[in-house]
């Protein structure tokens, strides 16, 4: 194993099946529902009054906005009321009562980190960074989201977290972002949709529309093409690429700890996998946060982006082209050579380096690295965006050797042209220990991203798919433990 010296800090980051949030009771049968609201409404007044009394009571010390919540899920199955507006706020909440549900986030496990410097890095020390950390929760049904943690890293790189709020909440979701006709299009020229009925709808729809807009075209062109097979499954073509990208806002008085993103469309049902945050600036300094994520829906995947300038505010959006495959794409925090750049691995197997014009549309890809070293025989992949130091690219990667015991790597890419390798470590710079190998998975130290701080790499990593922890190593230390002649030996390390 790598002689390069790993300091391992005592934070983890374990599961709390306390920290709940509060979901639609989805029974999938109107007939049961309109069934169970008329029980409710046979109730007494006085019994009504009770019940969501002692609802509340226990309640409301576990969610921050219960009756906002009760209301909102009562608006869901309010439908099935001829007059909804006559019922007293009481039995419009009981109602909302018995269609809510709590949902244990994170009961299960709490891994595949990623880390980037804080939106806020106003009133800190000198020598210090505040940071996010982003973590894979999962929950029962093996249903993945997204959950957030926050903190300070010191001038001695002592790493200080911010509390834990034991309250969660979901964020309001927007069914009805812009999108771009020209964009729609090149997705369903991919998809091989961009037909008579797809163009039928778009040339009545402005070059940038809103979700509803969209539906009501659809619905227009249907009753011209009633029984037209080939328009029924276009229109639900472009209606799943549509709810695919979506908008989420959380009250901006919420803590980020607070805050969950959790699967909204169908495409993701099943989870948001492994979320690989960066802070991304554009040629003319704007600075925006991405994260590339796995959708899953319990039989495929699909490749994500989400975007936001504040942890407040998110788009999710579909990621685009015939490259746009598999699992572990990862995005490079700026434009080389004036283009987007992503590390891939679409055959799960080899590492793919990929470049684009468009952010969303990815087609060509180049073969970057294959397994080498008896650790990473399996397969290799990535482990979070790469960071840029004056000696090149550092990206962790992973590999997966005999008895699918996964470790992490570290390869030096070309810093203007980062299809090169020009550095890597022969051996894994982070191995599960004996007492790293018990859990979800054993034997597994994975990570979603990490960064550089006074010298030093700060990468969080996942311990067998149920925990995580933190692990430090001097950059300078690790460049030079790096093979190959090309990397620069003695000079100091980027700070």
């Amino acid at each position: 194993m790598t002689s390069i010296k790993i300091k391992r800090n005592r934070q983890t980051f374990v599961c709390d099946p306390r920290r709940v949030i509060a979901k639609y009771l989805n029974l999938g049968s109107g007939t049961r529902e309109k069934g169970i609201i008329g029980r409710i409404l046979s109730l007494p007044g006085a019994d009504c009054k009770v019940l969501l009394d002692e609802v509340l009571e226990e309640f409301s010390g576990r969610h921050r906005a219960i009756r906002e919540i009760l209301l909102s899920n009562f608006t869901r199955v309010k439908h099935h009321l001829e007059n909804p507006d006559e019922l007293s706020p009481e039995r419009r909440l009981l109602i909302g009562a018995y269609f809510t549900h709590e949902y244990s986030v994170e009961s299960t496990a709490l891994f595949n980190p990623s880390i980037v410097p804080h939106v806020d890095q106003s009133g800190l020390p000198s020598g210090s960074l505040r940071f996010i950390m982003s973590l894979r929760a999962i929950g029962e049904g093996h249903v993945s989201s997204i959950v957030f943690r926050s903190g300070v890293i010191n001038r001695e790189n002592h790493i200080l977290m911010d509390p834990l709020s034991h309250f969660l909440e979901m964020p309001r979701v927007e069914l009805n972002p812009v999108y771009d006709v020209h964009t729609f299009l090149l997705k369903l020229k991919e998809m091989g949709v961009l037909n008579e009925p797809s163009q039928a709808i778009f040339n009545k729809l402005p070059k940038r529309f809103h979700y509803r807009q969209l539906m009501e075209c659809i619905k227009k062109e249907k009753a011209l093409h009633s029984k037209d097979l080939s328009f029924t499954e276009t229109a639900r073509i472009i209606e799943w690429i549509a709810q695919s990208n979506y908008e989420e806002t959380f009250r901006e008085e919420s803590l980020l700890s607070e805050r969950v993103i959790f699967p909204v469309s169908r495409d993701e049902s099943k989870g948001i996998e492994d979320a690989r945050f960066v802070k991304f600036t554009d040629d003319d300094g704007e600075v925006i946060y991405f994260a590339t994520y796995t959708a899953y829906n319990g039989n495929s995947i699909l490749p994500m982006l989400i975007e936001t300038r504040d942890f407040i505010s998110f788009r999710m959006c579909t990621l685009n082209g015939k490259a746009a495959i598999g699992k572990g794409m990862a995005l490079f925090p700026r434009k080389i050579n004036g283009k987007y750049t992503i590390i891939s691995r679409q055959d799960g197997e080899n590492l793919f380096i990929m470049q684009s014009d468009n952010l969303h549309f990815w087609d060509e890809k180049e073969l970057l690295k294959v397994p080498e070293e008896t650790w990473e025989l399996l397969l290799v992949g990535n482990c979070g965006s790469p960071i840029e130091t004056e000696h090149g690219w550092i990206l962790l990667t992973h590999g997966v050797g005999p008895m699918r015991k996964y470790c992490i790597g570290v390869v030096l890419l070309d810093l203007d042209d980062p299809s090169k390798i020009i550095g890597r470590l022969r051996d894994p710079l982070i191995f599960p220990r004996e007492d790293e190998r018990e859990g979800y998975v054993p034997n597994v130290v994975y990570t979603c991203g990490a960064l550089i701080h006074n010298g030093e790499l700060i990468i969080p990593y996942a311990v067998s798919d149920t925990s995580s922890g933190i692990a430090t190593v001097k950059l300078e230390n690790l460049i030079q433990g790096m093979v190959r002649s090309e990397i620069p030996r003695g000079i100091s390390p980027l700070l």
